[in-house]
């Protein structure tokens, strides 16, 4: 390589070092995959070598693998360069071409203005024999890529922390979603279970059978959590109105009276007890059969859905 075209080469080669430090620089921000120190990942066109071919290029090395490094010549071809344990890597030598300083091949990094020579292969691919340089050029090389690799590590750094704040802000968006859900269904129950007891006419005395039904729902209830329990108390349409919603709610606070006092469930677990008369009839009051199975207190055990699918969730992620 003669002085001349060593000029040449020196502005493309402090532009191609100040792009790759400017690149590095300004990747904060944005999600992806930070790269191998001493390696950047531009698009790039790779000129093919015919399989054998015999050829010299000069250029600048802009991006550095393991094994092979990309040149571009000054008209921005670009060429991949295959390494191997054959290949020779020395500075100029001056006039005497062998007395050149010997480098191993890993010295080969970016911004470093280079003459090689070799043949094509296969994979269209330049095998090098001879890789030649100035001292100099290895100096400012060196500058270069320190300015390079402290920005290419503070941007690894700086993506490892964000991909770990985009998993935080991606389970807090489902958290967020998981309480809105329970918010909005706190308003909800769902039925888990119910009893029908039945009373004689005009008596809001629970009957034995009343009792067992009673005693059955109440230890499902206190088995679960969340629960409330509605209670509603009905007539045939014997006697008066005014009578009829007396009677019906005085069956209902006789329910309630037993599930708290005999089986301990606190009074805030009952919603309002509520007497609907004789106006929700399940049978035909014409008949004693009908009249019979209207004459009762309907008892229902209710699960808040928001509180139970909250529980439900927090129970899978202990698992």
């Amino acid at each position: 390589m003669n002085a001349n075209e060593i000029k040449r080469l020196r502005p493309f080669a402090v532009v191609c070092s100040l792009a790759l430090v400017l690149a590095a620089s300004t990747v904060f921000g944005q999600q992806s995959t930070p790269p191998a120190k001493n390696t950047v990942k531009p698009t790039v066109n790779i000129q093919s070598i015919p399989n054998g071919a015999k050829v010299k290029f000069k250029g600048v090395v802009i991006t550095r693998d393991s094994d092979t490094f990309t040149l571009r010549d000054r008209n921005r071809t670009d060429y991949q360069v295959l390494l191997t344990g054959e290949t020779s890597v020395k500075t100029y030598g001056g006039i005497l071409p062998f007395r050149g300083k010997k480098y191993p091949v890993t010295d080969l990094i970016r911004g470093l203005i280079v003459e090689v020579e070799g043949r094509g292969n296969s994979q269209g691919q330049l095998v090098a024999d001879k890789v030649r340089f100035n001292e100099s050029d290895m100096r400012a090389a060196i500058t270069t890529d320190s300015r390079v690799n402290p920005v290419e590590e503070n941007q690894e750094r700086l993506s490892g922390q964000m991909d770990e704040l985009a998993t935080i802000a991606a389970e807090a968006r489902n958290e967020v979603r998981v309480a809105n859900e329970r918010i909005s269904s706190l308003d909800d129950y769902d039925v888990q279970e119910t009893a029908t007891v039945n009373f004689r006419l005009n008596s809001a005395i629970l009957s034995p059978e009343a009792k067992r039904q009673l005693d059955t729902l109440a230890q499902k209830a206190l088995s679960a959590k969340w629960y409330m329990i509605e209670v509603g108390g009905h007539t045939d349409s014997t006697g008066s109105e005014a009578r009829n919603f007396a009677l019906s709610r005085q069956r209902a606070e006789a329910v309630i009276q037993y599930l708290a006092v005999n089986h301990k469930i606190p009074v805030r677990r009952f919603v309002t007890p509520m007497g609907y008369g004789k106006t929700e009839a399940v049978a035909d009051n014409k008949t004693s059969t009908g009249r019979a199975q209207n004459r009762r207190v309907e008892v229902k055990v209710l699960l808040n859905r928001g509180m139970s699918q909250g529980s439900s969730t927090s129970s899978a992620s202990k698992q």
